[in-house]
């Protein structure tokens, strides 16, 4: 069995071609794709080639752990799951290229496990699902955040599930002024324009290795600072004022199935709303325009393939 799939062949070197999958097993299933998203964050670094080596890495790679589609066959031992409406969060089932992370293709096959259930009426915002867990595994550890750290999507998705569970409405920060647009129930601002430096919990969704100064001179005594975004530089500070502060630091890691079925749970408590986040979709076909616009318009906000038509 083939399927059509992104293939990266090298820092930007894109292809879209058919590549061949590994036989299904027993405890499989074959998911075909509707929608793929294009994470603006970790794959971007994969296509620039600025990724940090770790176990996996390597050209050439499916990229992709934001798809979601619908379980059309199965193995024996999964055949109950047939017809599904699933979230995919990546797979490795291809012959000749890494799946890292293996989920922009027009057909994927994946353990049951991974193949987690969604509803259906969410339609391309499914893609979001991994943003969104990501998210609620960043605050659920800690102290819900009181300052945010960009308004990309992940950082829009913070902040919606910090109020989704019962904390005050955030601020953001954000330093293009075309994405202070969009907030719905808190405030976007400059950091220039803000004279707070009391924060107790700050999340930090930029990247960006050079903040750490600033965000530490902005806690309270005791407060905390949560890395939810991927940082491929160094990160570097100043300790005498972390020592002052008393500062905290806490990496968020990868999001978990728990995560996932949280925030399920408050989309479909109505607490939650994916709604105008997704700023762009393209034909699948039209991925190798789709990578580099993803990454370089800073008027895209989230770029999502479409796979309905694709051969």
């Amino acid at each position: 069995m083939n399927t059509l799939a992104v293939i990266l062949e090298g820092p930007e070197r894109l292809a879209l071609q058919s590549l061949e999958l590994n036989p299904a097993g027993e405890g499989d299933v074959i998911v075909e794709i509707v929608w793929s998203g294009i994470s603006s964050g970790t794959e971007k670094l994969l296509w620039s080639g600025q990724m940090p080596s770790f176990p996996g890495m390597g050209y050439p790679l499916v990229p992709g752990y934001e798809s979601v589609g619908r379980i059309v066959d199965a193995g024996s031992n999964a055949r109950g799951r047939i017809g599904d409406w699933v979230f995919v969060p990546g797979a490795n089932c291809y012959s000749g290229a890494r799946g890292l992370f293996g989920g922009t293709a027009a057909r994927v096959i994946v353990p049951s496990a991974r193949a987690l259930p969604i509803p259906e009426r969410l339609g391309a915002d499914g893609v979001l699902c991994a943003l969104a867990a990501t998210a609620y595994h960043a605050i659920a550890g800690g102290p819900l955040p009181d300052l945010i750290i960009g308004h990309g999507v992940l950082g829009r998705l913070l902040a919606r599930i910090t109020m989704a569970l019962g904390a005050p409405a955030p601020t953001v920060w954000e330093t293009s002024e075309k994405r202070r647009d969009g907030a719905t129930g808190y405030a976007v601002i400059a950091p220039d324009a803000d004279e707070r430096r009391d924060y107790a919990s700050i999340c930090d969704a930029s990247g960006d290795a050079d903040i750490f100064d600033e965000l530490i001179g902005r806690l309270a005594k005791g407060g905390e600072i949560t890395l939810a975004g991927f940082y491929a530089s160094r990160i570097n500070f100043a300790f005498p004022p972390a020592f002052m502060k008393e500062a905290r630091l806490r990496v968020a890691a990868e999001w978990q199935p728990g995560d996932l079925a949280a925030t399920r749970a408050l989309i479909e408590d109505g607490k939650l709303d994916l709604d105008g986040l997704i700023s762009n979709r393209r034909p699948a076909t039209e991925a190798l325009d789709a990578y580099p616009q993803a990454f370089t318009d800073p008027d895209c906000l989230k770029m999502v393939l479409e796979w309905r038509d694709a051969a």
